[in-house]
């Protein structure tokens, strides 16, 4: 055996001549890892600009990227470490973990569901007024953080998931991967939306042309709409996908049953609509599997609120 110096440089050679080769493997898997990932990341971007609603415009890209550095921190220091420990020494409970992160995505979209349906409003609002925004800050920044955690959670269990078979290092620098690019993308693309209205407003001001000015009027008025669809969207999109965790969940653990009437259904769209039945069909498991996170969402809001009383406005007020 080579000692010394000698010993560490041809083990770093080692290293970085089997890295090289895994580039291209960790690429394709990172980009079919990612395709899964699609509804939680939609949530994510749907989420994130509330929490700058109601504080000043010269702090909004100062607080996206405070939450950005904390969703990296989530993903790199804490989830990735213990996603690859997970997957060395217990890999049947990631399932399990997929299915817990599912029926939290399908409580949440069905509490959305209900609170717009005439429902009990539950946690606090930013309608009050804000006595000292630093505090106030650090809290929103804190809560977009705490969220993350759990849409990042199951970013990573999902993207585990499509790469359970890989090698160590694979499954490491596919988690990396697509831990980087989905927080980039999603903190990019909200840091575009939050200050889309500033854009405008500054195009109507200072336009040197008429379509100049006429694009920021557009894109000042676009933005309640922009905000109020990705709200819709964000919803369905937590139902859809947790929804179909469930599905997928309860087939990987012997209870087929739901999945496959939701795949008959899909089959039968898909050969009833000819050229169509692709997106058609597709769509159709998209909508049974919301359907059915909406039910679970809602057994669970009841559960909680109504007979454990956590979250609740009485249970509150009571405390």
């Amino acid at each position: 055996m080579p000692g010394g110096l000698v010993a560490l440089l041809d083990d770093v050679s080692i290293i970085a001549r089997t890295a090289a080769a895994s580039v291209d493997d960790i690429a394709a898997a990172a980009g079919r890892a990612s395709s899964k990932t699609a509804g939680v990341v939609i949530d994510d971007a749907a989420v994130t600009p509330s929490y700058v609603t109601g504080l000043s415009p010269a702090r909004e890209l100062p607080i996206i990227w405070n939450i950005t550095k904390g969703s990296l921190i989530n993903k790199l220091v804490f989830l990735l470490p213990g996603a690859l420990l997970l997957s060395e020494f217990l890999p049947g409970a990631i399932i399990f973990l997929l299915m817990l992160g599912g029926a939290y995505l399908s409580y949440e979209g069905a509490e959305k569901v209900l609170e717009k349906l005439g429902g009990e409003k539950h946690g606090k609002t930013v309608d009050d007024v804000i006595e000292d925004p630093a505090a106030f800050e650090k809290q929103r920044v804190a809560g977009a953080i705490r969220t993350d955690l759990i849409l990042s959670a199951e970013i990573m269990a999902i993207t585990l998931n499509e790469v359970a078979a890989e090698d160590l290092l694979t499954r490491a620098g596919v988690l990396a991967l697509v831990g980087v690019g989905v927080t980039l993308a999603v903190y990019g693309t909200v840091a575009l939306i939050v200050k889309m209205d500033d854009v405008g407003l500054h195009l109507v001001k200072e336009g040197i042309t008429a379509a100049g000015r006429k694009l920021g009027d557009v894109l000042v008025h676009a933005m309640p709409k922009l905000l109020l669809a990705l709200s819709f969207i964000g919803t369905i999109a937590m139902l859809w996908v947790g929804g179909g965790i469930i599905l997928h969940g309860l087939e990987e653990i012997g209870l087929g049953a739901p999945a496959y009437l939701a795949h008959d259904a899909q089959h039968w769209v898909e050969h009833a609509t000819g050229s169509l039945g692709g997106v058609l069909g597709w769509l159709t498991y998209a909508a049974l599997s919301a359907i059915a996170g909406l039910l679970l969402g809602a057994v669970l809001a009841f559960l909680l609120h109504k007979v454990l009383g956590i979250g609740s406005t009485h249970g509150a007020e009571a405390h």
